[in-house]
């Protein structure tokens, strides 16, 4: 499409520079302000009840009541009773290891280490 008279234009173009000088450039972080750090994570019962549900519910009971499917796997509602809870930190980070060979290792990182706990302490709210 062609314009017969180009300096209809003109108004067009003159409003989009207008809107451009008006428009504010972002506001530049102060040399010596110190850098923004992103929040902790905080821990999370229900990322805990999903890492656990993934990985730990087919032999022990995750939930507030209920037997676990496998005999020898203890409920995880009743493991503060054996094992304090800061324990099983170290545990699972390290690579829990059973005394029986269909426990399988498994290792998590600090953060669903935390959500396990959380979880965990949540059952004990109950």
């Amino acid at each position: 499409m062609r314009l017969s008279n180009p300096l209809l234009m003109l108004p067009v173009l003159a409003a989009i520079a207008v809107l451009g000088m008006t428009r504010q450039a972002p506001a530049a972080a102060a040399p010596d302000a110190p850098p923004v750090e992103a929040p902790a994570v905080v821990p999370s019962a229900e990322r805990g009840h999903a890492l656990v549900a993934r990985d730990c519910a087919a032999c022990h009971a995750i939930e507030a009541v209920g037997d676990s499917d496998f005999g020898p796997a203890p409920p995880f509602r009743t493991l503060h009773e054996k094992y304090p809870l800061e324990s099983l930190e170290e545990a699972l980070a390290e690579g829990i290891l059973s005394g029986h060979p269909a426990m399988p290792e498994y290792e998590y990182a600090p953060d669903q280490i935390a959500d396990i706990i959380a979880w965990m302490k949540s059952l004990d709210a109950e």
